[in-house]
């Protein structure tokens, strides 16, 4: 029998050595310690006056702060429906800005008709992949949580949770999701003890320790040899020029 030829001996000529990086434990190198506390943004898919994902996204917001954060909540009545209006409306600067700030982020959904809330994909989908050379999602942690009137779901937290993939954010394991929800919350809005609300704490746990984690390492963890090449093009041209592609 021949001797198998050794696996990939015949290189990578489709490769830009220029932009091309092998990641080591060493070469996630963190930032200077941030002294600011960790930021979150919270979003909530409901404009009702009794709202339940407005009631857990403030039992979130309680947590995160017990635990050391700063939170933010967003209060979407107002905001346009996406291509409604233009980027500069108030309400979508406000949003923009509020997830350029954060560092982590938690999203809460009601369940309508099998899905998240048209209220919150409007959020979502107000906030670009990019936006210039900053972009508003990619390398924040996300945790994601939804409110159900029926038995309970997950097509929700699902949609959330692939969402939070599409904008490159980093998705926790965990996540949240309340069946029944009148049940759960008394008359001020207050969520009540029992394993639902301890399953909230746990998820609000493991949003702070993958935020303490990863922001001070989210620029490298986020950088990609694609972008490299599209931030370098004349960088690019050279070595294409040097390995024989192009001429100068």
């Amino acid at each position: 029998m021949d001797k198998p030829a050794l696996p990939f001996a015949d290189g990578l000529p489709n490769l830009s050595p220029a932009h091309f990086v092998v990641p080591t434990r060493e070469g996630v190198r963190a930032a200077a310690p941030f002294t600011h506390a960790p930021r979150f943004l919270i979003l909530y898919g409901s404009l009702r006056e009794r709202s339940f994902s407005r009631f857990l996204a403030h039992e979130a917001a309680r947590l995160l702060e017990a635990m050391g954060g700063e939170v933010r909540i967003y209060d979407a009545h107002g905001l346009p429906l996406p291509d409604d209006s233009t980027a500069d409306h108030p309400k979508v600067q406000e949003l923009r800005e509020l997830s350029i700030w954060s560092e982590g982020q938690v999203w809460v959904s009601p369940e309508r008709h099998g899905n998240m809330t048209g209220v919150m994909k409007s959020q979502i989908d107000w906030l670009p992949l990019s936006e210039g050379s900053v972009r508003p999602t990619q390398g924040r942690t996300l945790a994601v949580m939804q409110v159900s009137g029926g038995s309970q779901s997950f097509n929700a937290v699902n949609s959330l949770r692939l969402l939070g993939r599409w904008m490159r954010m980093i998705t926790i394991p965990n996540q949240s999701s309340v069946p029944m929800a009148y049940k759960e919350f008394d008359d001020a809005g207050r969520m009540k003890p029992g394993p639902l609300y301890d399953r909230v704490v746990d998820v609000c746990e493991e949003l702070m320790k993958f935020t303490l984690l990863t922001r001070e390492r989210a620029d490298d963890l986020v950088d990609r040899y694609s972008e490299r090449k599209e931030r370098e093009p004349d960088r690019l041209s050279a070595v294409a020029a040097d390995i024989g592609f192009v001429k100068r």
